[in-house]
């Protein structure tokens, strides 16, 4: 580039798409799901992609990019990314340390970086330092809403796809009935064999009490994780859980900023990080939030969104896998042309400048809200 790239505006896209089957977890029922795809332009032809997800609000977030975020770029450039996260961290700390706000920049964030790997001309793993260009990916579905041979149908056709670790629902009737839990996962386990490596989310239905009853009777199926067993708030119900069992727990989904993820750490609460860089505040935060993990000897999962955090798990150490929910390969087949697909569950990372996707501008802009 002949002079520094400046940001010269933002745009901001809802994709989004109707579930054609009844999906649910232990406490909420899934109708729609969908990406806000971010679209930050510069005055040298480049443009910087990020994506967060569309949950109950995207147009809000759609609106505190437009009047909040892209005012306060708007000139600057994308290789100061930390100064702009720290200028917007700051401006709105009365309302967006956490929640829709802090979604919105994270996905700006995650653009910032795709661009900056786009002027220097390198694919942002080796911008961080990383050594590897594939991750293992694991399968994640399995809803509450299947019945028992649902489930096992489903367990089956992961494993039948080349997945060798899946993550399935547990929390049946509401978090009401564990013992339908233990024979459901029983069955998977003897449907899907011993060697394929099987993890567990409960979606923050239970007391920790029955939380520790649960695990102590699941882990004989041989259970890598326990992810949010109770409220993600409830971090000291967290720490007495994790106390209580000898299953690791995952967590950190729904943690915001490395304050989130210091607190976990220091109550004893979590033996797997889940942080979502759409969500946590984008590559520039996340990179915090590991350090911390890294320190205290944690293993790092990301929550979700794979083709967004395969450049910083292949540069994060402690990072194991990626997770692939299944119930977006429909709104990432219309958002990405070709993206990268796992093979016998390794996900490959492109090695090509900025975060390595290409976006279907025209079919986003042809299904966009």
């Amino acid at each position: 580039m002949s002079s520094i790239v400046k940001i010269t505006g933002v745009d901001v896209y809802i994709v989004r798409q109707a579930m054609k089957e009844n999906l649910a977890d232990s406490t909420r029922k899934i109708e729609a799901v969908g990406f806000i795809v971010i679209d930050v332009a510069t005055d040298q032809g480049l443009h910087g992609y990020g994506v967060t997800y569309d949950e109950q609000g995207a147009e809000a977030i759609r609106e505190f990019i437009k009047h909040v975020v892209e005012p306060g770029i708007k000139g600057r450039t994308p290789l100061d990314s930390a100064v702009l996260y720290e200028e917007n961290y700051h401006l709105v700390r009365g309302v967006a340390r956490k929640g829709l706000a802090f979604c919105a920049y994270s996905a700006v964030d995650l653009a910032l970086w795709d661009l900056k790997g786009k002027i220097l001309g390198l694919p942002v793993y080796k911008l961080l330092g990383g050594g590897r260009n594939a991750m293992p990916v694991y399968a994640s579905g399995g809803w509450t809403s299947y019945d028992c041979d649902e489930l096992v149908a489903e367990a089956r056709m992961m494993v039948s796809r080349g997945y060798d670790a899946i993550k399935l629902k547990v929390g049946v009737e509401g978090g009401n009935n564990p013992k339908e839990d233990l024979r459901r996962i029983r069955a998977v386990r003897e449907a899907i064999g011993p060697e394929v490596k099987l993890m567990l989310d409960a979606n923050n239905v239970w007391t920790s009490g029955t939380a520790v009853r649960f695990a102590n009777q699941v882990k004989e199926y041989d259970i890598l994780f326990f992810e949010e067993p109770v409220p993600a708030d409830d971090i000291p119900g967290l720490a007495r859980v994790r106390m209580g069992t000898d299953l690791p727990i995952a967590t950190g989904e729904h943690e915001y900023t490395r304050f989130g993820m210091r607190d976990l750490i220091m109550a004893g609460a979590v033996d797997v990080a889940q942080m979502d860089a759409a969500r946590c505040g984008g590559y520039t935060e996340m990179l915090k939030m590991i350090d911390l993990c890294q320190a205290w000897n944690l293993q790092v999962a990301p929550h979700g969104m794979e083709h967004m955090h395969m450049h910083i798990a292949a540069a994060t150490p402690n990072a194991i896998t990626l997770e692939r929910l299944l119930m977006f390969e429909p709104v990432v087949d219309i958002v990405f042309k070709n993206p990268p697909q796992p093979v016998k569950g390794v996900m490959t990372i492109p090695d090509i400048p900025g975060l390595g996707l290409e976006y279907d501008l025209d079919r986003i802009r042809e299904v966009a809200l």
